[in-house]
């Protein structure tokens, strides 16, 4: 690929920050923070160790890489990496989506459009239609998907032939994937949450890019609410930003980071308002518990699904919650933070399976 080929497909992956600022698109602004290069990548050193492996050894045989999974938590990075894995190879990139493929006509279509070498990311691939997902096992081993003309008895299938491509997959849940198509990826890797020192680091990248003048303890602050995750980070940073410039001087120190971020309801330990009500819920109507997240979802006000996908994650893994056959309970290190005593039967820890 020329030069200026690459140039502008860079810009159409990761945006213009630039324009993105000027324009006041924040899904844009976020997508120009994204490292281009595994060299800028923050924390995930196996993954990254690992996959800049495979590519360099891909660029040495003068083909195309394995095909990717990338699975983990939202927020880690995977599309990220899928955007890195075009840029290291210089191939163009192509994104689509796991609910976006209803049909095996849609994958068709996607991939007969296919160039040598060209990188097809699919975000949350687990939701793919089962015809689909059948269709993409020969794609993805053979490089051909036969294409069915006609219904019935008088069905004809037509050979399509693919030219070789990379496929990278990118899942939450990695364990609602079919077994074949898993084994059809070469390179699977799993992102971790990052540490705080990880996010600090992120942080400062970020606000070098956004122009903020950032103090050492403000980015600190920031990284400590971030639970893990580099997408919160940056987006913590842009409030924050927002507050040192309406309210303040215009330097993100820690006074400000931590009124800032209390403005917007994002405690210490970096639970939300959404979390906090529900263990506010869980503790003050339910006594701790166990309830059902039913139940709980109608005591906040929120869906099920918002709850059980978007609060009890995070909640689990810090150990303010736990699943139970029964239902929810709260446990002690939940009934500390909310300043509330704890009664003697709480367990000090979520010990309990679902």
């Amino acid at each position: 690929m020329r030069e200026e080929d690459l140039a502008a497909a860079e810009d159409a992956y990761f945006g213009s920050l630039t324009a993105a600022e000027a324009e006041g698109d924040e899904r844009a602004v976020e997508a120009a923070l994204r490292p281009r290069s595994l060299d800028e990548v923050v924390g995930q050193a196996r993954v990254r160790d690992q996959l800049g492996l495979v590519l360099e050894a891909a660029r040495m045989r003068g083909r195309s890489p394995d095909h990717v999974l990338l699975s983990g938590p939202p927020g880690l990075g995977k599309t990220t990496l899928a955007m890195i894995i075009a840029h290291e190879m210089t191939a163009p990139l192509r994104l689509t989506s796991g609910p976006a493929i209803t049909h095996a006509g849609d994958l068709a279509a996607i991939l007969s459009g296919m160039n040598e070498g060209e990188v097809l990311f699919v975000d949350e691939i687990h939701r793919m239609s089962r015809p689909a997902e059948e269709m993409l096992y020969m794609a993805m081993e053979d490089f051909r998907v036969d294409v069915v003309i006609g219904k019935g008895p008088g069905a004809t299938a037509i050979p399509l032939e693919i030219p070789p491509f990379t496929l990278v997959g990118a899942t939450t849940r990695a364990g609602l994937l079919p077994g074949p198509l898993r084994d059809r990826f070469g390179f699977t890797a799993h992102l971790e949450y990052y540490e705080p020192h990880e996010l600090d680091r992120i942080v400062h990248r970020s606000a070098g890019l956004l122009g903020v003048e950032l103090r050492p303890d403000g980015s600190s602050e920031i990284a400590s609410r971030s639970r893990g995750t580099p997408r919160i980070a940056n987006r913590l940073l842009r409030r924050v930003r927002d507050f040192a410039q309406v309210r303040a001087d215009g330097v993100v120190t820690l006074d400000v980071a931590r009124a800032a971020l209390d403005l917007y309801e994002v405690d210490e330990l970096g639970l939300d308002r959404l979390d906090r009500a529900v263990l506010d819920a869980l503790c003050r109507r339910f006594g701790g518990g166990p309830v059902g997240v039913s139940t709980l979802a109608v005591a906040v006000g929120e869906e099920r699904e918002t709850v059980e996908e978007v609060a009890e994650p995070f909640l689990v893994r810090n150990g303010f919650l736990a699943r139970t056959p029964r239902g929810r309970i709260a446990t002690r290190a939940a009934w500390h933070h909310l300043g509330l005593a704890a009664p003697a039967a709480v367990a000090d820890t979520a010990l309990f399976d679902d």
